[in-house]
Formats: structure tokens, C-alpha cells, sequence
């Protein structure tokens, strides 16, 4: 399997353009749930092009993406070039590079995947502040919710290179579990959708590591297949991709930080 930190080198420019956001909501819960304001300071871990970090930047937080792939990292800092309290950082889950006590949230997106659970709570839980929380959250594309899902879910599974293995590196909730400690952290869901033309489906397709890229081998036969699914389903010159953002919050360290109360 390819290293995870270069996975997604030659993938920035669709990853930029044609992957989803996160819901507002997730601000929200944050504010009600773990005191979120717009004066707290975030890590965001494997900040990849800056989705997440810019959710939060636009809150009017001081944000350090801490990203190990250059491709990624240099996308993330034209993305994100218009904020002045965004601070690019060359590093990762398992060493940071961040002073210790200094943040007050960490959170991770899609790239939690990619951690090891134990030196990542390690690294996570020494540069956030006394009292501060890890948030990790992702969005789950559903995959047979509608017609055009279950078909997505095939052209997948027809054209990936390595899908079968990168869904199954490691299942979700044992790796929340080994990072928070069971029963050391609460979850919510919340519904997001992409609305996509032709183009945006071809470009999420390509966005993701585990299909042929672009120019290699697959990739035509794939893309032609994407636009037959298209035309199948495509209501008014569009589909949407429906997904689940799964967010899980709690604290880490010692018994100064305690589990949630």
C-alpha cells in the first residue's frame, strides 16, 4: 500500500475543487458542547488543502495546519493564503512540531484514518492546553440511499485500485476507541450533500487515492463509466453525493482533562 502521507500527491488540484465541506452545525455543537469561541486556537491535524481548517478560520480562529505531504500542505497554503491566522505547518499526527499546552482544540479530519491511534493521542494530548478537547470527524458518503449512491458504490468498486483495502485498513470505531479510551468521548452526526455537474463527478472520482489518477491506466475506462452513470441518473445537469459527517469529541491526557462530563 502506498504510504499514507503520499497518497494524495498527485490528487491536489480535484481534492481542492471536488471534495466536500463540513456543515456549519459542527461550529455549532462545538460552541454548546465544549466552549468553542472565536477566540480558541486550533491544530488541525493532517490539514491536507485546508476544508476543515477553513471552516474554522472563517469562525475567526487562529489556525496551525499541520500537514506532512508538500503537495498538500503548498495547496493548503494558496487555499488558505487570504487568512492571516492560518499558520502552515510541516508535520504530522505523531509529531506535530507545535510548542506543548498551546492549543486549545485539535482536530482531525478524513486523515485520521492514517494516524496510529496511540502515538497520536500521545503527541495530540501534549500540545492542547489543560482543559482543551480532540475533535475528530469525517463525512461518510452513504452508499446505497439512492439509486445514483448504490451506482456511485459500484463504479468504485469496478475501478479501484486498492478500495477494498483502504476501506478496511482499520475499522473507524476501534480506532475512536484506542484513541479517546472507551467511553471517553461523545459523537454526533449531521447530514452534508455535494450537488455535482459532469465535471464535478469526474473530479471527486479522481480526488480519491484508491482509483486510477489522472492519465493512468483505468482512468478512461472509469471516467467513461462515470458518465454513463451520470446520464442515468443526473436530474436537471446534476447528482448528489449524500454523506453523514460523524464528528466524536472528548479529552485526552491525564485526569486534569478528565473524560467528558
Amino acid at each position: 500500500m502506498i504510504d499514507p502521507t503520499q497518497r494524495f500527491s498527485n490528487r491536489v488540484e480535484n481534492y481542492v475543487r471536488f471534495r466536500p465541506s463540513y456543515p456549519r452545525a459542527v461550529l455549532e455543537l462545538l460552541e454548546t458542547e465544549c466552549g468553542l469561541t472565536s477566540a480558541s486556537v486550533i491544530a488541525d491535524v493532517g490539514s491536507g488543502t485546508g476544508i476543515l481548517s477553513e471552516l474554522f478560520l472563517q469562525n475567526g480562529n487562529r489556525v496551525f495546519g499541520v500537514e506532512p505531504n508538500g503537495e498538500m500542505r503548498e495547496a493548503g497554503e494558496r487555499y488558505l493564503g487570504g487568512y492571516a491566522s492560518f499558520v502552515s505547518v510541516a508535520g504530522t499526527a505523531e509529531e506535530t512540531k507545535l510548542e506543548g499546552e498551546s492549543v486549545d482544540f485539535v482536530l482531525a479530519g478524513q486523515a485520521f484514518h492514517w494516524f496510529d491511534p496511540a502515538r497520536a493521542r500521545e503527541e495530540l494530548g501534549r500540545i492542547l492546553k489543560p482543559g482543551g478537547w480532540a475533535v475528530i470527524l469525517w463525512n461518510s458518503r452513504r452508499r446505497d440511499a439512492t439509486p445514483f449512491l448504490a451506482s456511485y458504490e459500484r463504479l468504485l468498486r469496478e475501478h479501484g485500485t486498492d478500495y477494498e483495502q483502504v476501506e478496511h485498513v482499520r475499522g473507524a470505531a476501534e480506532m475512536v476507541e484506542e484513541f479517546f479510551g472507551t467511553d471517553r468521548y461523545r459523537t454526533a452526526t449531521f447530514d452534508n450533500a455535494q450537488t455535482l455537474d459532469l465535471d464535478g463527478l469526474k473530479g471527486r472520482l479522481l480526488s480519491s487515492s484508491y482509483v486510477p489518477g489522472p492519465g493512468e491506466a483505468g482512468a478512461g475506462a472509469m471516467l467513461r463509466d462515470a458518465e454513463e452513470v451520470f446520464r442515468e441518473h443526473g436530474m436537471g445537469g446534476h447528482v448528489t453525493l449524500e454523506y453523514e459527517t460523524e464528528v466524536y469529541y472528548g479529552r485526552l491526557g491525564d485526569g486534569r482533562r478528565g473524560s467528558p462530563s
